[in-house]
């Protein structure tokens, strides 16, 4: 069995593009869905509607991750993943008859959507993991993070591509089509191509191999699994709180145009992105002990927190929103290198329960922040600081429970030999 080619790597960092750009671009486009089904003018309605819809979104993530991570466990990942792009597909498409599917339907839709997509978030990684040379690994996780937020940063520009082409249709006599409906098109077209490219470039013979677990490993793996999920979910919580927070901030100063925080957005996901970028190139993960890694970006992460939460002017926000990227930036990708050392035997539902985690933190963290902020406005942001620096003390007091893997990595799957220097190959 040999390790995934450039090709391949290729083919599995597209499509979590490509549902991540989903998502981005299908939220905007929920109103549009929902105004024929909703009484004439209703807005506070559609509004409510849009939020659950969102929640329904994240259900499915949370139910679908472990499942679909202990069936690729069993199945093999290649068949699950196929299944999950296929499923998202599927889902998409009703959505460009909405009075026919109704409100229920949309809802279900959604669900699903959410539900298909975890199958691809899940085994994605997992098979990059599970396939990669050591030497390479932390740099193909970090390329997968880039992937991630580039999607999400070219989600709102699939709505222009969509209105430009109604246009274009329009205007060349081909008929009326809507953007929304174009919109839809063109992320289901995406995601058909993707399977079609997986099929044809992931081999049929990619599954699990079970390694032979030595005492005591299967309990010790099981243990750092369940401390790394408590992890995404903590700093997930605190992201989505963060994220809500700067949209919060309009209310408390009035001069913060909505453009300013559009920039705020715009800002966090480029530090992300840059940070994603330090990973790649320079093999930090490879070099670094995790611990001091999650230590670094959890002190960057509460820093932010702290300036953003004592702020008096906008330019120390952005200082704020610069500090807490970066940190999260940091800890994220690093969580998943360090789950990827998980055994094969558990490597889908240590992943799975990184995705459902991620998920629960996201939704949880959503809820608490709004009602944080009705009661304390800006200092909510230290109180979202406060989760950060339990889990660094507890990172710090007990070590073992999420660091063994550094000193006895994984064993490797692939037959191809190590390259004797450092290589720039994703």
């Amino acid at each position: 069995m040999v390790s995934l080619g450039r090709w391949q790597l290729g083919c599995l960092a597209a499509a979590v593009f490509v549902v991540s750009a989903g998502y981005g671009a299908l939220m905007p486009v929920l109103p549009a869905w929902l105004l024929p089904l909703m009484p004439a003018d209703d807005k506070a309605e559609v509004a409510r509607h849009v939020g659950l819809l969102s929640g329904a979104y994240t259900a499915g993530l949370l139910v679908g991750a472990p499942l679909w991570g202990m069936i690729s466990d069993r199945v093999g990942r290649r068949r699950i993943l196929l299944i999950g792009l296929v499923g998202y597909v599927l889902s998409l498409l009703p959505l460009l008859w909405p009075e026919w599917t109704g409100l229920a339907g949309i809802y279900a839709l959604r669900a699903a959507t959410g539900f298909f997509v975890a199958a691809v978030v899940l085994v994605v990684p997992a098979l990059v993991a599970e396939y990669t040379p050591e030497d390479r690994r932390a740099r193909r996780f970090a390329w997968l993070g880039a992937m991630s937020l580039l999607g999400f940063l070219f989600g709102p520009g699939l709505n222009a591509v969509a209105s430009r082409l109604s246009s274009a249709l329009t205007d060349a006599g081909a008929g009326s089509y809507a953007a929304t409906d174009l919109v839809i098109l063109l992320a289901a077209l995406l995601g058909g191509l993707m399977m079609l490219g997986l099929a044809a470039s992931l081999p049929s013979d990619l599954a699990p191999t079970l390694d032979v677990e030595q005492a005591g490993g299967e309990t010790d793996d099981k243990r750092r699994a369940i401390a790394l999920w408590v992890l995404n979910g903590v700093v997930m919580f605190v992201l989505a709180g963060f994220e809500l927070g700067i949209v919060l901030q309009g209310q408390q100063h009035p001069t913060l145009s909505s453009r300013e925080i559009s920039l705020m957005f715009a800002e966090c996901s480029l530090v992300m992105l840059v940070i994603n970028a330090m990973l790649f190139f320079t093999g930090l993960l490879e070099r670094a002990a995790g611990r001091g890694v999650l230590a670094a970006g959890l002190v960057l992460a509460i820093a932010g927190l702290a300036m953003l939460a004592l702020h008096r002017s906008d330019a120390w926000m952005y200082v704020g929103v610069s500090l807490t990227a970066a940190g999260t930036g940091l800890v994220l990708p690093t969580i998943s290198f360090l789950a990827a050392g998980a055994s094969r035997r558990r490597l889908g539902a240590t992943m799975g329960g990184l995705a459902s985690a991620a998920g629960f933190g996201q939704t949880i963290g959503s809820a608490a922040t709004g009602w944080m902020f009705g009661a304390v406005a800006q200092t909510s942001f230290a109180w979202l600081a406060l989760p950060l620096l339990a889990t660094l003390a507890l990172l710090l007091v007990r070590p073992a429970r999420w660091f063994a893997q550094d000193a006895a990595p994984a064993p490797q799957l692939s037959l191809r030999s190590r390259p004797s220097g450092p290589s720039q190959e994703p």
